[in-house]
């Protein structure tokens, strides 16, 4: 039996107006995803407990079976993880965005999508006037990067920059235990990378600069058990982004990266369908992270939004589905969000979301479309979004 888990982050959504009370997943077309929900059996599924913070480390954790509440320490060191970040008991580690703030506004948490060359720069000059024994900073993916802080606390209460956009951004300020020292990091890297040639010439391209980072999302590297130990099951984990590599990297799981992989709209969709079809050659299970849909509800892009569901739909869903039922062997292939990222408030949110599951021997339950509206009518409910997959593992 092969088991396939793909994973279109934060397609789902509330309603929208705009798009007549609908929401994107609804409006999009969707022919594989309904075909999986036609095929199988829909559900809803709450992937984020309600006293954790509703992010994808907490969600994507719940996806692969781990209980959050047990398992969850921060965004921070599962990205380092997937970096190959030596990590010590004793380090705190930090989610470090570069970001775009003007007149005291966080304009964008992104910084215009920097590119990963460009903001390595931005990550040297950060080394070479702000590390010591204490304090070391690690270049990742576009905007998105790591500090380590040896002997630091994780006691602080952070907010992740997408959460927000255009607000006055010192109000968000970390606040807690050693306060005082993460905030003066932040100031400090706003001195150093706003005359950063890099940024001058990102603004003489009209493009928005990298001109402070913010801290965010910390804590101290997990001890999870082996995704071999507790299902059996040898497998892969493919993404762009690093916080899900990092869940992969303490599940044991073999990281695997895709040419033209990038977290955004522009990713390899079709890439990632066939290196996942390529993986369960050798190995029993995979998991697909498609970061567009959420990407797209950060910045509050309804059509963009609609477009990463259909392209995640198309290329990656359909991909896979119609070779699994070609190739006839055995397979459970699940498809779902990892939590919602409603496109009127530009961020995660506690909530249900919809699930489909269809495979060799597994019945319908007589419901043809994957949308939230649709699966709310399911009686088949998981309030621990944890114990989804090993369910289905066991029945099927």
């Amino acid at each position: 039996m092969k088991y396939i888990v793909l994973v279109g982050d934060g397609m789902a959504d509330y309603p929208i107006p705009e798009l007549g009370n609908k929401t994107p997943l609804e409006v999009a077309n969707t022919p594989n995803m309904d075909m999986v929900a036609k095929k199988g059996v829909v559900g809803m599924v709450e992937t984020i407990p309600e006293n954790l913070p509703p992010g994808s480390d907490v969600a994507n954790l719940s996806v692969m079976g781990y209980d959050p509440n047990l398992f969850y320490t921060g965004r921070g060191p599962l990205e380092a993880g997937s970096m190959g970040i030596k990590v010590d008991k004793d380090d705190v580690v930090y989610r470090c965005n570069i970001v775009n703030v003007q007149d005291g506004i966080m304009v964008d948490y992104s910084a215009g999508h920097i590119s990963s060359e460009e903001a390595k720069e931005l990550i040297d000059a950060l080394n070479e006037n702000l590390s010591n024994d204490e304090i070391k900073f690690y270049a990742g993916v576009s905007y998105r990067h790591i500090m380590v802080y040896k002997g630091g606390s994780d006691s602080l209460d952070c907010t992740p920059p997408h959460d927000i956009t255009d607000k006055e951004y010192e109000t968000y300020f970390p606040k807690g235990c050693g306060q005082d020292f993460i905030k003066e990091l932040m100031e400090k890297s706003k001195q150093i990378l706003e005359s950063h040639p890099i940024n001058k010439k990102r603004i003489s391209e009209g493009k928005r600069s990298g001109n402070m980072i913010w801290l965010w999302g910390q804590g101290y590297a997990p001890n999870m058990p082996k995704f071999k130990e507790k299902y059996g099951l040898i497998g892969s984990v493919i993404s762009a982004v690093d916080l899900i590599k990092g869940i992969g990297f303490y599940a044991g799981l073999n990281i695997i990266n895709v040419p033209g992989a990038t977290g955004y709209l522009d990713t390899n969709y079709l890439g990632k369908a066939e290196y996942a079809l390529n993986s369960l050659n050798e190995r029993d299970f995979v998991i697909v992270h498609v970061e567009a849909p959420d990407e797209a509800s950060h910045a509050g892009d309804i059509r963009s939004k609609i477009k990463a569901i259909e392209d995640f739909d198309e290329k990656v869903v359909g991909t896979i589905l119609s070779e699994m039922e070609k190739s006839g062997r055995e397979y459970m292939l699940l498809v779902l969000p990892d939590h919602l990222t409603p496109i009127s408030v530009k961020t995660h949110v506690h909530g249900e979301i919809p699930y489909a599951v269809c495979g060799t021997n597994i019945k319908s339950n007589g419901i043809d479309r994957f949308c939230e509206a649709v699966a709310k009518l399911s009686s088949l409910k998981f309030t621990q979004g944890h114990e989804l997959l090993p369910y289905l593992i066991k029945q099927f």
